[in-house]
């Protein structure tokens, strides 16, 4: 839609309608047309293999991406064979959001994968959904939070979408609560710190001495939003 509006919004909005009680996203179901292929599949790009469940007409398998508190499951006839038959159809643009775009990236070419070259939109987002132009090589301009991908398909031509997220946008995170994926994840975090510290201390023009506290704020702030340390 032309000259659209995004309006961005987070726990602080204020509005009451929005609810307080903590709903987190465990699956996602996707029904598939060749289990054992989809297995070996995400089994190559080393998900972890939750479950494999073969019931007398349906069969479900469950993987867990690296650091994800969300899970997949993939099968044939998960809701009975009386009910209305569900035809696999591609699924497009599932997000996977990663620290560093090109560490991801060189991942799933070892394990097998074909994904695409990392992109960023010359405007816009729109460029990451299949179909649509824009897309320019390479990452965004200074690694921006949310503006690098990297796609790729599986077998069943589901198409999932890497996103590089380093910052979060305000009210997207509990500002209380810092956690990392993965030990992956908390380094990335801590060179990104290390770095902002590096030019904190030509600011001052000495050797800070509370680096670790300056590190913990940075990494506090950096991850619920909040205007970093100087």
């Amino acid at each position: 839609m032309a000259n659209s509006a995004i309006e961005v919004r987070g726990h602080g909005t204020g509005d009451k309608r929005v609810a307080r009680v903590d709903m987190k996203l465990e699956v996602v179901v996707i029904p598939v047309s060749n289990v054992d292929r989809a297995k070996e599949f995400y089994e190559k790009l080393g998900w972890r293999l939750d479950a494999d469940v073969n019931g007398e007409h349906s069969r479900l398998i469950q993987f867990t991406p690296p650091g994800s508190g969300c899970s997949i499951q993939f099968g044939k006839n998960l809701f009975g064979t009386n009910a209305a038959p569900i035809v696999p159809s591609a699924a497009q643009s599932l997000y996977l959001i990663v620290s560093n775009i090109e560490a991801a990236r060189t991942e799933l070419v070892a394990r097998g994968a074909e994904p695409s070259e990392v992109f960023h939109c010359a405007t816009g987002y729109a460029c990451r959904f299949p179909g649509n132009d824009g897309r320019v090589s390479g990452p965004a301009p200074e690694h921006g939070s949310y503006a690098s991908f990297v796609s790729f398909r599986d077998p069943e031509g589901n198409v999932w979408l890497l996103q590089e997220v380093t910052t979060r946008l305000p009210g997207r995170v509990d500002s209380g609560v810092t956690s990392f994926a993965s030990a992956a994840g908390l380094a990335s975090a801590m060179r990104r710190a290390s770095a902002a510290h590096g030019e904190h201390e030509k600011r001052i023009g000495a050797a800070d001495p509370n680096w670790p506290d300056w590190y913990a704020e940075y990494m506090v702030r950096e991850q619920s939003g909040e205007k970093l340390p100087e």
